[in-house]
């Protein structure tokens, strides 16, 4: 399957949003079990979506230093 460039670019963002918008209801709603549940769930989203900012970042700048012999180490 493949995501049209404008789709790709946004899920990281769309994934930290997501997670501080659980951590928000998190605090917001304060129901025993829900609250952890909610708070758990926006700590998983926040770091994938940090870690695909990050990680989109550091192959930009790897591919901008070493051009298309970085791609050839895949073989």
């Amino acid at each position: 399957m493949r995501l049209s460039r404008s789709v790709y670019e946004s899920l990281p963002y769309a994934y930290l949003l997501r997670g501080i918008g659980a951590f928000a209801v998190s605090f917001i709603w304060r129901s025993e079990g829900w609250s952890e549940l909610a708070a758990g769930f926006g700590l998983i989203v926040l770091l994938t979506g940090l870690v695909l900012v990050l990680r989109r970042r550091d192959y930009r700048i790897q591919k901008r230093r070493y051009g298309a012999a970085f791609e050839d180490d895949d073989d």
